[in-house]
């Protein structure tokens, strides 16, 4: 069964850093392609970054320059370095990938920028 578990959310002040984590199990992320989105209170769930199999990395305009996507094959898992946060980051953050036709989920980990 595929599992996809978000870590690494909580609150942080404008202009910090944060390095959120998505594990998966039942699935080899490196033969998959990977991406983040996030959903703000009151908003529709959006696209933030993606890798693909082959470790080529897109990102939203509203994150570009101060977010990183990366993999780490040997612990399946992917990663968003996310710097200079700013309040309107606040969100939702998940990840989702597809495998045999069938997308999954996690279940999302929150991030709050807020002084």
């Amino acid at each position: 069964q595929v599992q996809l578990v978000e870590s690494g959310g909580g609150l942080v002040q404008p202009g910090g850093s944060l390095r959120l984590s998505c594990a998966a199990s039942g699935i080899i992320f490196s033969i998959n392609h990977v991406g983040w989105y996030r959903q703000a209170p009151g908003k529709e769930r959006e696209y933030v970054a993606s890798i693909s199999s082959g470790g080529i990395t897109t990102y939203a305009d509203s994150v570009k320059g101060r977010v990183t996507i990366s993999r780490d094959n040997a612990k399946n898992t992917v990663y968003l370095q996310m710097n200079s946060l700013k309040p309107e980051d606040t969100a939702v953050y998940y990840c989702k990938t597809n495998n045999n036709g069938m997308r999954y989920w996690g279940k999302g980990t929150l991030v709050t920028v807020s002084s």
